[in-house]
């Protein structure tokens, strides 16, 4: 395994880059933390916006002010990424201006009670509003521009460059014009992955890569892990949650596949569809490395995990695939807050 770097996006001109980005000991820190329920709930920076009940009105409010459309941040309140993603990413004041400069933020609670009128004129719940939007990971973002259009969607906790890179993405319109994949890649120049370089395990297949579940089903889930060369989030995966015993016991129970999503290597999708790894992952829209995608015994997408991931959190998902909690309940947060309440004797 080649020592991990993190690459700095020279894409991103006007945003300040923390001089962590660079070192490999403080890089660490922001991927290694306990992810279990903070013992006291989190409070929102003061210069969120409260929402209307009507997102509408927060669009229109934001238009007024000039800038380039709404946030909706999906969070909880004793959430461990979400504390991360407030401490690191919000921490940055150039990142904050620059934030606040384009864009307002307005807070919802994905298991809140409260009413709220969505940009698309649905009124729902907060919780209601969060499982319509697949917010399975939380912090999740949803960029709505000046229409209520949705201009990008990120699920999950993000480096503090990616992150960066989405609001110049959305601020600066490149999302009218290009996938956010291949944004990042451009910024990338190509030049910055090895075509080799992975983590290797004992619990991945080998190749030929045939995963069609088309014709005949499988009788066990698939998990792909699209990885790539010089990455140190996907260094930290196998060396630090991969590296427990049970979760690599959970693991071993489904069908897992590794391929480097820059690759030419060839693939069979679980639809039957003949590609490459590069091919597949740009069809599925991965700009974030690792990400595992699952797949039921039919071929259909289950879950993704393509964000910044420890161990409780990937012991949940893997428990949600392999107890077949999909087949029940298709809202992975619904699933756990479900078996917690079980647990409970509720």
């Amino acid at each position: 395994m080649k020592p991990a770097t993190i690459p700095v996006f020279i894409l991103i001109i006007g945003l300040s880059i923390p001089a962590f980005v660079n070192a490999d000991d403080q890089v660490d820190d922001f991927y290694r933390f306990e992810d279990v329920l903070l013992e006291e709930e989190l409070s929102y920076p003061d210069w969120f916006k409260p929402h209307f009940g009507d997102l509408s009105e927060n669009l229109r409010a934001a238009a007024e002010a000039g800038k380039k459309g709404l946030i909706v941040y999906f969070g909880q309140k004793r959430c461990s990424y979400c504390e991360r993603f407030m401490q690191v990413n919000l921490h940055d004041p150039a990142t904050v201006n620059y934030l606040r400069r384009y864009f307002d933020v307005v807070a919802i609670d994905i298991w809140g009670i409260e009413d709220i009128v969505t940009p698309d004129g649905d009124k729902l719940t907060e919780r209601e509003y969060s499982i319509s939007e697949n917010t399975n990971f939380t912090p999740s973002l949803i960029f709505y521009n000046e229409h209520g259009e949705q201009a990008l969607r990120l699920r999950g906790l993000y480096p503090p460059y990616q992150f960066k890179a989405a609001l110049k993405y959305v601020a600066e319109d490149f999302y009218r014009q290009e996938s956010l994949r291949r944004y990042m890649a451009r910024a990338d120049s190509g030049l910055l992955f090895d075509l080799d370089g992975l983590n290797e395990q004992d619990f991945f297949v080998q190749p030929p890569f045939n995963f069609d579940r088309s014709q005949i089903k499988s009788n066990i889930p698939l998990v792909v892990f699209f990885e790539q060369g010089r990455c140190h989030a996907c260094d930290v995966l196998h060396t630090g949650p991969f590296s427990n015993g049970r979760l690599r016991h959970e693991v071993e129970k489904l069908e897992a596949a590794q391929l480097d999503m820059w690759s030419d290597t060839p693939v069979v999708t679980p639809t039957g569809k003949r590609t490459t790894a590069r091919q597949w992952a740009r069809e599925l829209g991965l700009f974030y490395a690792p990400a595992m995608i699952f797949f039921d015994e039919g071929g259909r997408e289950i879950l993704r995990v393509d964000a910044v991931t420890q161990f409780y959190r990937l012991l949940g998902v893997f428990g949600y695939i392999n107890r077949r909690g999909y087949r029940e309940q298709p809202n992975y947060q619904v699933w756990q807050l479900n078996q917690r309440k079980l647990t409970a004797g509720e």
